[in-house]
C-alpha cells in the first residue's frame, strides 16, 4: 500500500512526526517489520546497517623515535540495538556516505597513540595487541557514535629509515647463509640424485644392451636352428635310415650265423660225433676180438689139458662113458673156436670194453664145461650117477 512502509533487512526505519516515542527518541524506530506512514503527518527516512569498511595510512612515530607508515582496515556497523540506531541517526543519517571517513579518523588518531608508546620490536610481534588496545582506546567513542567495530587488522608496517631491515638484516644474513648452505646442499643432494640417477641410467642402459643382445642371440640362434632344421630333419633321417639298415644287417648276419649253425656246424657235429662213435666201437670190436682170441687159446689149452687128465683118469678105471665125454671134450676147442669166428663177424656193442669180452669167452666156456659136467652126472663109471669128474670148476 502507498501508506504501508517495510524496511530491508538490513535497515532500519526512522519515523518521526509520531506520537509513540520510545527511549526518549523524537521519532519511532522500526526494524524487521513493517509500519503504517501517515502522509504529511509523518516523515519516514532509512539508515543501512550494512557491514562497512574504512582503511587507515598513518603516519606514527614510535617508542624509539623512529617513523612508521602503518595501514590497517578497520570492519564496523551501526548497532542493532535502538540507542545504537538513535546514536547513529542523529549523527550521520543524512551524511552516511561519510561514515567510512570519520570512523577511519578516530582510529588513526587512536593508533598514533598507542604506537608512540611501543618499540618497533613490539609492534612487528605483537601487531594483535596494538589491534586490540586501539580498539579498546576507541570504544566509547564508537558507542557515542552508534558504532560497534567487528574487527581492525594492521595490514602492513612501512619503515622509511630502514631500521626495520636493519633489524631484520643478522636474521636475514643468518637465514641467507642458513639458505646458502640450504641450497648447497640440495644443490649437492640434487648432484648426487642425478648421478645415481644416471648411474642407474648408465645402469639400465647396460642391461638392456645386455638383454636386447641376449635377445638377438637367441633370435639368430633360432633363426640359425630354423635354417638347420631342414638339413638336422635330413640327417637324422638318414641316421635313422642307417641305424635301420645296420640292425637289418645284424640279423641277417645273426640269422645266416643261425642257419650256419643249423646247417653247417650242427651236421658237422653230429657227424663228428658219428664218427667218433664208429671209431671208439671199431677199436672196441677189435680189442674185443682180441681179448676173445687169447681168452678162447687160454681156455682151450686148460680145458684141453683137463681133458686130458680126465682121459688118463677114465682109461686107469675103466669109465667106458667119459670115453663119449672125452670126445666131447676134445671137440670143444672147435666148438668154442666157431663160437668165436660167430661173434668176431657179428657187430656187437660191448659196453664194459675187455671185461665184457672176458665175460662173453668165459660164457661160452661154462656152458660147454657145463654140458659135459651133466654128462658125468648121468653116465657115472657105474651108471649111478654119482661118480664126479676131477676137471677143476671154472666161474
Amino acid at each position: 500500500m502507498f501508506f504501508w512502509h517495510v524496511p530491508a533487512p538490513n535497515e532500519a526505519m526512522l519515523i518521526s512526526g509520531s506520537k509513540h516515542q520510545a527511549q526518549d527518541t523524537q521519532f519511532r524506530i522500526v526494524t524487521g517489520h513493517g509500519s503504517l506512514v501517515l502522509p504529511v503527518k509523518q516523515k519516514v527516512r532509512m539508515l543501512s546497517l550494512a557491514l562497512r569498511e574504512a582503511e587507515i595510512a598513518e603516519d606514527c612515530v614510535t617508542q624509539q623515535g623512529i617513523r612508521l607508515t602503518v595501514r590497517a582496515v578497520c570492519v564496523f556497523k551501526v548497532g542493532d540495538d535502538a540507542v545504537s540506531i538513535a546514536n547513529a541517526a542523529r549523527r550521520f543519517l543524512s551524511e552516511q556516505d561519510q561514515m567510512e571517513e570519520l570512523v577511519g579518523r578516530i582510529f588513526a588518531g587512536h593508533l598514533r597513540s598507542i604506537i608512540g608508546g611501543l618499540t618497533v620490536e613490539q609492534i612487528i610481534r605483537e601487531r594483535s595487541r596494538v589491534a586490540q588496545e586501539v580498539m579498546a582506546g576507541s570504544h566509547g567513542e564508537m558507542e557515542k557514535l552508534g558504532i560497534v567495530v567487528d574487527a581492525l587488522q594492521i595490514q602492513e608496517i612501512e619503515d622509511s629509515t630502514g631500521y626495520i631491515d636493519n633489524l631484520a638484516a643478522p636474521h636475514a644474513a643468518a637465514v641467507a647463509s642458513q639458505a646458502r648452505i640450504a641450497q648447497a646442499k640440495a644443490d649437492q643432494e640434487a648432484t648426487e640424485r642425478e648421478q645415481q640417477a644416471a648411474a642407474l641410467k648408465a645402469e639400465y642402459e647396460r642391461d638392456t644392451a645386455i638383454k636386447r643382445a641376449g635377445f638377438l642371440a637367441e633370435t639368430e640362434q633360432s633363426r640359425a636352428r630354423a635354417a638347420q632344421a631342414g638339413p638336422l630333419a635330413e640327417a637324422r633321417a638318414s641316421q635313422d635310415v642307417i641305424e635301420e639298415q645296420t640292425a637289418l644287417a645284424q640279423r641277417r648276419a645273426a640269422l645266416a650265423a643261425q642257419q650256419l649253425e643249423a646247417d653247417v656246424r650242427r651236421p658237422a657235429d653230429a657227424e663228428a660225433y658219428r664218427q667218433r662213435t664208429l671209431a671208439e666201437a671199431a677199436r672196441d670190436r677189435v680189442k674185443f676180438e682180441a681179448d676173445g682170441s687169447a681168452y678162447s687159446e687160454r681156455a682151450l689149452a686148460q680145458a684141453q689139458a683137463d681133458a686130458n687128465t680126465a682121459r688118463a683118469d677114465s682109461l686107469r678105471g675103466g669109465n667106458q662113458e667119459l670115453i663119449a665125454a672125452n670126445r666131447i671134450v676134445e671137440n670143444l676147442p672147435a666148438l668154442a673156436d666157431a663160437a668165436a669166428r660167430g661173434m668176431s663177424g657179428a657187430e656187437l656193442t660191448v659196453l664194459n670194453g675187455s671185461d665184457g669180452v672176458n665175460q662173453m669167452a668165459a660164457g661160452i666156456v661154462s656152458q660147454g664145461l657145463a654140458i659135459l659136467h651133466s654128462l658125468q652126472h648121468s653116465t657115472g663109471p657105474f651108471g649111478d650117477g654119482k661118480s664126479k669128474p676131477r676137471f677143476p670148476e671154472r666161474a
